[in-house]
């Protein structure tokens, strides 16, 4: 490698270096703007997974509702996890299912129709795609989780969309419709 070799080689070196820099500065800087600008409901991390449990079910079960429509499927997540039929904490009462079975990768995944909350074993990915609707489930998931003496389902455990009518629905109390989903007690 001559003299000539050398320094282009460097100064790609310090190019990429800086460059990186740089990056790594902008994504801080949007992380601690993001901070800013949602005080309430920024957090460094979710020690129990609550929070994202909360999130994906929202988003999964409610992203194309409206606000009370969201608030509602976090409303009964929390009911459930408070009442002694259902699992202690919101990620199991999430992931509750009945039966799992072996996928062609070899990993143990939910069987289909098994699940309380059907996106969890529908078989589709489990990652969020719409980040705006992401975020607004991550923000009523802290709301949720913050103040949960304000319920807008007064109890419901159960729910579920006004297209279907599951087996056990007649033997529960109506409580609210909310667009097109119908809560019960």
């Amino acid at each position: 490698m001559n003299d000539k070799d050398y320094d282009r080689l460097s100064n790609q070196v310090k190019y990429i270096w800086r460059t990186r820099d740089m990056l790594k500065a902008f994504g801080v800087g949007l992380l601690l703007g993001l901070v800013f600008a949602f005080p309430n409901y920024a957090h460094a991390f979710d020690e129990n997974g609550d929070r994202f449990c909360l999130a994906q079910n929202i988003y999964f079960e409610a992203g194309n509702q409206p606000f009370a429509g969201k608030l509602a499927v976090a409303n009964v997540t929390l009911n459930r996890v408070a009442d002694l039929q259902f699992p202690e904490t919101v990620c199991e009462v999430v992931y509750q299912t009945k039966e799992y079975k072996m996928s062609w990768t070899g990993e143990m995944i939910p069987k289909r129709g098994m699940c309380q909350f059907s996106w969890y074993c529908d078989g589709k990915s489990d990652e969020p795609k719409d980040s705006v609707t992401w975020i607004e489930s991550i923000r009523i998931a802290d709301i949720a989780l913050q103040s949960s003496n304000f319920d807008v389902t007064s109890g419901a455990l159960w729910y579920h969309a006004d297209y279907i009518h599951p087996y056990w629905a007649d033997h529960l109390t109506k409580v609210i419709t909310i667009e097109n989903h119908i809560f019960y007690k």
